[in-house]
């Protein structure tokens, strides 16, 4: 399966409350003038931002993002809203994570 690019990679799976990232939120973003791939590729930049989704619907592009405080939260909704073409964003705070696994069992 690693020969036929099944298998990317391996990793751990990590508790991130235990790490301290309590804060887990869910941006949809709007992008004007076609220019949704370059706000991609720079969001998914961001060393908090844990997915970036090409999405339909009413938004471009959803993000899940982790974070340790409401600061770096604020700074971070700050940041995305800094980068051109991204027109508005709604986010969303996680209160209570039912599941959180992206294995395919």
């Amino acid at each position: 399966m690693k020969n036929e690019g099944i298998i990317k990679g391996y990793t751990v799976m990590l508790d991130h409350e235990k790490l301290g990232y309590d804060i887990t939120a869910i941006t949809e973003i709007t992008v004007s003038k076609g220019r949704l791939v370059d706000v991609e590729r720079e969001v998914a930049k961001i060393p908090s931002t844990c997915a970036v989704y090409d999405v339909t619907g009413e938004v471009d592009c959803i993000v899940i993002a982790k974070f340790k405080s409401r600061k770096e939260l604020s700074e971070y909704t700050k940041h995305l809203l800094s980068i051109p073409y991204v027109e508005r964003t709604n986010t969303h705070v996680v209160l209570t994570v039912v599941k959180e696994d992206f294995r395919i069992l």
